[in-house]
């Protein structure tokens, strides 16, 4: 059982940084509010959960102007796509 946990990343044990990996791994991006309307949460704290990812690098961000308002588009690096399938490979043991 030891050797089957060993793979879990905590920096996915949240809900919030699990979901914001999960969106990114289907999508070529995802910008901040639509991350903040499919997690339900708010600018701070997804903000704080997307700065614990950006640390480990796991996720690369591009700010841009839309119609004069800021926006942030977020993405998946090779790193964080490694590392996100590793843990899901390990859930995936675990259940079997």
């Amino acid at each position: 059982m030891k050797e089957l946990l060993k793979d879990l990343n905590k920096a996915f044990e949240n809900r919030i940084r699990l979901g914001v990996m999960s969106a990114l791994v289907v999508n070529d991006y995802v910008d901040f509010s639509s991350l903040k309307d499919l997690l339900g949460v708010t600018d701070g704290n997804l903000a704080s959960h997307l700065k614990v990812l950006e640390k480990k690098k796991y996720l690369a961000f591009k700010k841009e102007f839309l119609d004069r308002k800021p926006n942030t588009k977020y993405f998946i690096t090779a790193e964080g796509k490694k590392a996100f399938s590793k843990h899901i490979k390990a859930i995936e043991k675990l259940l079997k």
